[in-house]
């Protein structure tokens, strides 16, 4: 008698989510991670790379030196990602806007912004400095700026969802929306930015990202909870596609980046923290992330042949 391969199939699936001028899709999913046994992915994870629009202060060597001819100039450094590093978006964080570092202007930021995103083919994702009050002002000028380019704006939280998800609705853009590692907080601002208008197709969820030795383990938990709600619960508030903030989180780690000199044992940095950022960012794609913001080129190369072998 021949062995048949018993599936679990299901009728719910993660909305589909269009990026950009549409041509880039991101969710679709009808299975959990992966499980092409089961079912269907019709769009493979993205790989997000991260642009700054400052000069970033504290990155490690291991960072700095395949960035050193483009990190003074973010729209340089966007289409070297693009062309040579085939990213599949940019993600450009605005850390200037902060109030505790350059304090850059809202109308400053949106035109760097609106330069990146016409500068290159990609869909363009713009997170703020993640200050509550600052970040809904810059966001807003930047949906502005950047009307009906379908720029992925973010993060959305609690006290700022109202300015950036009607920014967003106002100016044809998506948006992420930002919770603490938390099923049913993710649940509850999706609800509140869908009360607020907002297409609950054009909604990205960022659960927080925790890297590897720094809450790796809470972060899958809560994505595979949320895929699992989505898909098994049919549970219309978790069917958002998952975002992961790999990059910045794996790299601020002290084993990723404390210096050989330092702890020997540990190994040489440059190679170190490439692989905590090709762990981090693998260990989520497994989880459910639809989208992995990246930082390394070598992490992003190698996190690229993961998906391809996934795939």
């Amino acid at each position: 008698m021949a062995f048949e391969m018993p599936t679990e199939t299901t009728e719910s699936k993660i909305r589909e989510v269009s990026l950009g001028t549409g041509d880039v899709k991101v969710g679709g999913e009808n299975v959990l991670p992966f499980y092409l046994f089961d079912g269907q992915m019709p769009n493979r994870p993205l790989i997000a790379v991260e642009v700054c629009d400052d000069n970033p202060q504290g990155w490690p060597p291991a960072v700095m030196e395949p960035l050193a001819d483009v990190i003074s100039d973010p729209v340089v450094w966007a289409k070297k990602a693009q062309d040579e590093w085939g990213a599949d978006l940019i993600a450009l964080r605005l850390k200037s806007t902060d109030p505790k570092g350059d304090d850059k202007s809202a109308e400053e930021a949106a035109q760097t912004a609106k330069s990146v995103v016409e500068a290159v083919d990609v869909p363009v994702i713009v997170y703020g400095a993640e200050d509550v009050e600052k970040d809904g002002e810059v966001l807003k000028a930047v949906a502005t700026a950047t009307e009906g380019k379908n720029v992925l704006l973010g993060p959305a939280v609690e006290d700022n969802f109202k300015t950036i998800g009607a920014a967003s609705l106002g100016y044809k853009q998506s948006v992420v929306a930002k919770t603490p590692i938390d099923v049913n907080l993710a649940k509850q601002l999706n609800v509140l930015l869908s009360n607020l208008g907002v297409d609950v197709g054009s909604i990205i969820i960022d659960p927080t990202t925790g890297a590897l030795g720094y809450g790796l383990e809470y972060s899958y938990s809560v994505m595979e909870r949320l895929k699992i709600a989505a898909l098994q619960q049919d549970d219309g508030m978790t069917q958002m596609p998952l975002i992961a903030d790999v990059g910045w989180e794996s790299w601020k780690a002290k084993e990723a980046k404390a210096p050989a000199s330092e702890f020997p044992e540990w190994g040489d940095e440059s190679r170190r923290g490439v692989f905590w950022e090709i762990i981090t960012a693998s260990c989520l794609l497994m989880a459910g992330a639809n989208i992995v913001m990246m930082r390394h080129p070598d992490a992003i190369k190698t996190v690229r042949k993961v998906i391809d072998s996934l795939m």
